[in-house]
């Protein structure tokens, strides 16, 4: 296309199912608009007349909000054979693109967006519209920051008659940040947005959808039954607050959720001046291409080793510390990247462990006991990824499938060298490599007079 109306093409930004956006120039002032135009299908009438409702809804909500975190909308024209619409063209990225693990915004950025987020919503419920399809592709983020809220075409006027207005349209969202009550058909009111808010506030922090399941029906029991773990739990380095304020908003219980968005945005403050205003992309990237070098992470895709980043602590500890002490009963492990840990059972030193090797394993992968049968002490300053096997388990199961094949590798080759060792102060075997006896008759017992015992 050349032309839309009176608007001439640039170029393409993206299409989607229904619809395809074009950067275009206003020939009527200086600026750049984004056109969206959606083609109505002949095959499918009643498809049409929907999506001509859809879009006709969109340009009447849009134009009635002004707000900064808002894209605005300067015109809405419906044709016989398609509709566009000229909005304000946000030059910048989608939250889509920092919802991956590998990808995540830093931590203040992203509690910056959604605050602001939550006070455009706010602003919007009191002209009497709530979106009902918050998700990452519909917010882009302009430059400083600045999120622009977009697509009001599944919004719901409040100030309308919901038995005639054709334009409520039950099941509508995505169904991964849709709220209970969403889910359920139920009416609906400014909570759902900000529960939606909550959900896309917990994947900008953690690399996860609060919500998982390999089908759609068990995702919809989770979110109608199940609680959201604690995003400290998947990401320990968070503040405590944020766990309140996303369980708050995660609410099922409509009178325990959020009541409008300023209310989200000031807890959301309350912990944003709590962090230190510096970017730790460079951190963390300098971090995973430390483990990335590690020998341990060989066989881990990139993709894990930024889930290990985020589930995990990095801890610098001092020399002669104890990590692990006998008796202790816990379910953590860790990973030495650099430095050195002594291993000792009964105060004698059992080996020396060094920068890629685990610390702890055994009592994380022992499938009922959590009691620790060695002490590991610090040798010198030492790097240690330490990992929580809860926060673990909560990590896609990609992950916790390589940590543990790599673990369980790990812990063979040891018992072979142990085995090795014990071989070498045994007794001469009775049946020898060539299969010629020696030693005379087996006698139980023999060698080190080592006996395996049932666990």
């Amino acid at each position: 296309m050349e032309t839309i109306g009176k608007y001439r093409v640039v170029r393409e930004l993206g299409k989607g199912a229904t619809a395809t956006v074009y950067l275009c120039d206003d020939p009527d002032s200086s600026r750049q608009v984004a056109v969206k135009v959606i083609r109505f299908g002949k095959d499918c009438a009643a498809m049409s007349r929907r999506m001509r409702k859809l879009f006709q809804n969109e340009g009447m909500v849009s134009k009635r909000l002004d707000h900064p975190n808002i894209v605005r909308v300067y015109e809405a024209i419906v044709e016989e054979d398609f509709a566009y619409l000229a909005m304000e063209y946000v030059d910048g990225f989608s939250l889509e693109e920092h919802t991956r693990i590998d990808r995540l915004l830093p931590m203040h950025r992203a509690i910056s967006i959604i605050f602001k987020c939550a006070m455009a919503l706010d602003s919007a419920y009191r002209q009497g519209i709530i979106h009902r399809d918050i998700k990452p592709a519909n917010i882009m983020v302009a430059a400083g920051d600045e999120p622009k809220i977009a697509d009001f075409g599944l919004a719901l006027n409040m100030n309308k008659d919901m038995d005639r207005d054709s334009t409520f349209i039950m099941g509508v969202g995505s169904p991964a940040y849709m709220s209970p009550e969403q889910i359920k058909g139920y009416p609906l009111n400014q909570k759902t947005d900000l529960y939606s808010l909550g959900v896309l506030l917990f994947q900008l922090l953690t690399g996860r959808l609060p919500f998982r399941a390999n089908n759609q029906a068990t995702l919809v029991y989770r979110i109608i039954n199940t609680e959201a773990p604690a995003v400290t739990a998947l990401k320990p380095d968070l503040p405590e607050g944020l766990n309140a304020i996303l369980r708050r908003a995660l609410e099922k219980d409509l009178y325990n959720r959020y009541r409008n968005g300023a209310e989200m945005a000031k807890d959301l403050s309350a912990v944003r001046y709590q962090i230190l205003d510096e970017d730790e992309t460079a951190d963390d990237t300098s971090r995973f291409e430390r483990l990335r070098r590690l020998e341990f992470f060989t066989e881990f895709e990139n993709i894990e080793i930024w889930e290990v980043l985020r589930v995990a602590v990095w801890r610098e500890v001092e020399p002669n510390v104890a990590l692990i002490r006998e008796g202790d009963r816990n379910k953590f492990f860790g990973i030495i990247v650099s430095g050195s840990v002594e291993i000792s059972i009964d105060g004698k030193a059992l080996c020396r462990l060094g920068a890629s090797e685990p610390v702890g394993e055994v009592a994380y992968l022992h499938p009922s006991s959590e009691q620790r049968h060695a002490t590991a002490v610090t040798l010198e300053p030492t790097l240690f990824l330490e990992i929580n096997a809860a926060a673990l388990a909560l990590s896609s199961e990609e992950l916790v499938e390589r940590m543990r094949n790599v673990l369980l590798a790990r812990l063979i080759k040891r018992l072979r060298e142990v085995n090795k060792i014990a071989a070498a102060q045994g007794m001469p075997a009775v049946q020898s490599a060539t299969g010629s006896l020696s030693g005379g008759p087996a006698r139980p017992g023999s060698g080190l007079g080592l006996e395996l015992a049932p666990m």
